[in-house]
């Protein structure tokens, strides 16, 4: 058995695993100390008949030590809203400032869009998460936080970020953004959370969710596969300067 003592999104995680992939996946995220487990503010650990119902649910085979590796982090999304925070399936950058949070449905072109803000802004844009950031407010502020679990890309930064906007994507045959309405966006945005089957945290996560939308900037972009269409995000996004 691996003990892996992790700070994800400023909470502090005890993790014990059956295989070595998690302590590798992991390692930019642990802690200097190992964590007492009263320390913990999370301990997690998954059965070997859960890794086999993950491994036995995939059309190819995926390795035991992966097959954990979702196993603990789904085990931790569905108990951190209890904590304050959630999963949010999504692509987020910083520009050294604001954090941007693309959201869209699987295939629709959210890595793509990322590659274009890179293309378009070089070094001044750093990937928080490529794929399935967490997300909890602090003090006012909603914040991104990287974690390791971010995609096949591997796009992931140990790093926090307040979020400026949610931004839903869109192809388009020309590159526009605007304010998106929050009615509309609830029916969008909530395919894109993982929904805890007990009934504490379902309702915990149903008000983050109405938080985050009536607190943070929701956009909906349009957009081609182009470096312009990030210079039009992230002008229609950029917080005025007061």
């Amino acid at each position: 058995m691996y003990e892996l003592s992790l700070l994800l999104a400023d909470y502090r995680i005890l993790i014990r695993a059956h295989h070595e992939y998690a302590v590798h996946q992991c390692r930019a995220y642990s802690l200097p100390t190992p964590l007492a487990p009263e320390e913990a503010d999370l301990i997690v650990q998954v059965s070997r008949d859960e890794i086999k119902a993950e491994q036995a649910g995939t059309p190819v085979h995926l390795s035991d030590g992966y097959c954990e590796s979702v196993c603990i982090y789904r085990a931790i999304c569905r108990r951190l809203p209890l904590l304050g925070g959630m999963l949010l399936h999504s692509a987020v950058i910083t520009d050294g400032t604001h954090g941007f949070a693309f959201t869209a449905s699987s295939g629709t072109g959210k890595t793509t869009h990322v590659r274009m803000w890179r293309e378009a802004f070089g070094e001044e844009i750093r990937v928080v998460n490529g794929d399935k950031p967490l997300i909890r407010k602090r003090d006012g502020v909603w914040y991104a936080y990287g974690t390791p679990w971010c995609g096949k890309e591997g796009w992931n930064s140990n790093t926090s970020v307040p979020l400026a906007a949610v931004c839903f994507l869109r192809r388009g045959e020309t590159n526009a953004i605007a304010p998106y309405d929050t009615a509309a966006a609830v029916t969008e945005i909530f395919p894109q959370l993982l929904i805890p089957e007990d009934p504490a945290a379902l309702a915990a996560t149903l008000e983050l969710l109405d938080d985050l939308l009536a607190s943070v900037p929701l956009y909906e972009l349009f957009c081609t596969v182009s470096p312009e269409a990030a210079h039009v995000a992230r002008s229609g996004m950029t917080p005025p300067v007061s």
